[in-house]
């Protein structure tokens, strides 16, 4: 009996440890390391007009940037933007490179296997920016799946999954910025550009003398969210409750109508 105690004892101990060890480990958030750190990295592209941009003087700004700015400011630490093209943003985020990722991204299934999300904070939808009167006037889907039809898309982004899923007969050409792809529709090299509702209008915007058109029949629901690291409960949970923050005092919807003219979160 009193070996069986002893042996109960030490497996009681090693337990104890084991449990220690784990709740260390696991204190070792992404919190912990920003606050120790003093800033917060954020992942962006800086190529989506309105949502995530470089402005004249090469400093990066937009909606997306300001909600950064708030959660920055909210840590008390300092935000430190990362640049890169699209489809490398959430390969840093789970490389560790960046802390997360605010850069017009939808929350897809696909993508939610890789990494965490908190929002939408927003919701989109599809729309084809061209010069074409008669891809203006297409009535659906249909009237765009043909060999003629050329579509520019975002290199990595959902809109290229999209036009290759519902444009099976049509040419995709994938780019690496929305300037590209603006002067690639203007010269005529494509049929038009597809993309998000809201880079959709800043294109319009930014080139009036161009003769761009909309076409608007082709919406999808895009779910526009923060990624996150996988597997770090405390952050998701914190960065939940200030998107919440945010909502409810209508600050969210506050920027959305400095940056947009008009309420399109939705939320």
């Amino acid at each position: 009996m009193s070996r069986f105690l002893n042996i109960s004892l030490m497996l009681l101990l090693l337990l104890a440890v084991a449990a220690s060890n784990a709740v260390e480990a696991g204190s070792d958030s992404a919190l912990d390391r920003i606050q120790q750190r003093g800033q917060l990295i954020l992942g962006t592209s800086g190529n989506m007009p309105t949502m995530t941009q470089l402005d004249a003087s090469g400093k990066v700004t937009g909606f997306d940037i300001d909600i950064a700015r708030y959660i920055a400011s909210s840590m008390g630490v300092k935000l430190v933007t990362k640049v890169m093209p699209f489809n490398e943003l959430l390969p840093a985020l789970e490389a560790g490179k960046v802390d997360l990722v605010i850069s017009n991204v939808t929350i897809t299934p696909k993508r939610n296997l890789r990494v965490a999300f908190v929002g939408p904070y927003m919701v989109s939808g599809k729309c084809i920016v061209s010069r074409s009167e008669a891809l203006a006037k297409a009535d659906g889907s249909t009237d765009l799946n043909t060999p003629a039809t050329r579509l520019a898309a975002l290199k990595g982004s959902t809109s290229a999954d999209f036009a290759r899923e519902l444009f099976p007969q049509a040419t995709v050409v994938t780019v690496d910025d929305y300037a590209e792809a603006a002067r690639m529709v203007k010269d005529d090299k494509v049929s038009g550009l597809l993309t998000d509702y809201p880079i959709c209008m800043a294109t319009l915007k930014n080139n009036p003398e161009a003769g761009f058109v909309s076409v608007f029949s082709l919406l999808t629901y895009e779910p526009i969210g923060i990624a996150l690291p996988a597997n770090d409960a405390q952050f998701i949970n914190w960065t939940s409750n200030f998107l919440d923050r945010l909502d409810g005092t209508d600050t969210l919807k506050g920027l959305g109508k400095a940056w947009f003219g008009e309420n399109m979160l939705k939320r």
